[in-house]
């Protein structure tokens, strides 16, 4: 079996302000407070003789290989994300950017998400994103219909209690 895989589904490039900042943030860190501390502690380690048997050597050779992927995924990223910081002209309907609140039909639990970005996604926030398919069949609806999701639990019915939008 080889290693190929197929290439990844294209993500939507929609992010909120928020997200984006933080994502500017972490590379701001990345290249100017974690990745120098990795460089001098490289040319430590380097500096110790044998790197062939240096443990720390090899492990800060593979920590700055982690951080320049992430800088490189990072800065390609932001140049493609576009801001949404506005609410629609709709505000009765789920477009990205939505808090809404869904009570699942089966056992009348109510459950709060955010349509997100893919690169915000943060399940124990409630934020999930706009690629999942529960936001797809989400989309354009409004609160008191009913919608059922194919989720990976199988097929799930809901209710939209409310849209919000902060």
């Amino acid at each position: 079996m080889g290693r190929w895989r197929p290439p990844a589904q294209a993500s939507t490039a929609l992010i909120t302000r928020a997200g984006h900042d933080r994502l500017k943030t972490e590379l701001d860190d990345l290249w100017r407070v974690q990745r120098p501390e990795v460089v001098r502690a490289l040319a430590a380690a380097a500096a110790e003789g044998d790197r062939s048997e240096n443990a720390e050597y090899t492990y800060r050779k593979k920590q700055l290989g982690g951080i320049d992927r992430r800088v490189r995924y990072l800065s390609k990223r932001l140049e493609v994300l576009r801001v949404v910081d506005t609410a629609p002209s709709d505000r009765d309907a789920v477009f990205f950017g939505a808090r809404i609140i869904l009570e699942r039909i089966s056992d009348g639990v109510e459950l709060v998400y955010r349509i997100v970005g893919p690169d915000e996604t943060d399940a124990p926030l409630g934020h999930i994103s706009i690629d999942s398919p529960l936001a797809r069949a989400l989309l354009k609806k409004r609160a008191d219909d009913e919608l059922q999701v194919e989720l990976p639990t199988g097929p799930t019915a809901f209710v939209i209690v409310d849209v919000q939008y902060d």
